[in-house]
């Protein structure tokens, strides 16, 4: 394991754990193109603003929030099913985020072991990795049900931890979402937020020890 060094950030990590949807790929674009394209299918209304009340959020949380905006009398599960549906539709359009293959290879001149922590089921992430040939390079998967609590809870990210076998302390969590950040500091981890459809608000920024503008940024922020 590396010895802790200073950096741009002030410290070097002993492992870097990835969010995935918004992050390391630009699936949350997707999604909300696809949850449009459901609402306006089966005549409800939702806006951009509704669906980014969802990022971030599994959908144990998320069910319940779309149940409350289309009503009692609508079923929630044909919603929902409906917005898979699209996002298979769209799903061979997904692309990798800005910097991220740059990123893991700059991680993998340091030795820098790494994990994904997502709220997405486990076949997502794999289909995401196959799809921009990046299976393999992620030492530890850590994705629905593989945990207690979702983000904003801590449990995500400690599970990558304890995967890495890495302290929580010597990690650092790269994040897009406001629940993300909150789930990674209260994990006690160092924590970049790179935003995608959510900008860095003042209740984010003392969360985070840097925001960075894509993972190009956060390349350079490790040296």
């Amino acid at each position: 394991m590396l010895k802790t060094s200073e950096t741009i950030l002030g410290v070097f990590p002993a492992a870097v754990i990835f969010d995935m949807d918004g992050l390391l790929f630009d699936s949350e674009a997707l999604y909300r193109d696809a949850i449009l394209a459901a609402a306006g299918e089966l005549g409800h209304a939702f806006t951009v603003a509704d669906f980014l009340k969802l990022v971030g959020r599994p959908w144990a949380t998320n069910r319940l929030a779309i149940q409350e905006h289309i009503g009692p009398a609508y079923d929630v599960e044909e919603f929902r099913a409906a917005w898979l549906r699209h996002c298979q539709l769209m799903r061979a359009t997904l692309a990798l985020k800005t910097g991220a293959v740059e990123l893991l290879d700059r991680l993998d001149e340091l030795g820098i072991p790494r994990a994904i922590c997502t709220s997405s089921s486990r076949d997502d992430v794999e289909h995401n990795l196959q799809l921009h040939a990046l299976t393999g390079r992620f030492d530890a998967i850590v994705a629905a049900g593989d945990y207690a609590r979702g983000k904003p809870a801590p449990d995500p990210f400690l599970r990558a931890a304890e995967m890495l076998g890495v302290p929580p302390a010597e990690c650092l969590a790269l994040e897009d979402s406001y629940n993300g950040v909150r789930a990674a500091a209260a994990a006690g981890m160092h924590t970049i937020m790179v935003p995608d459809l959510l900008p860095a608000t003042d209740e984010i920024r003392p969360l985070c020890r840097s925001i960075a503008a894509d993972l190009h940024g956060v390349r350079t922020l490790l040296g």
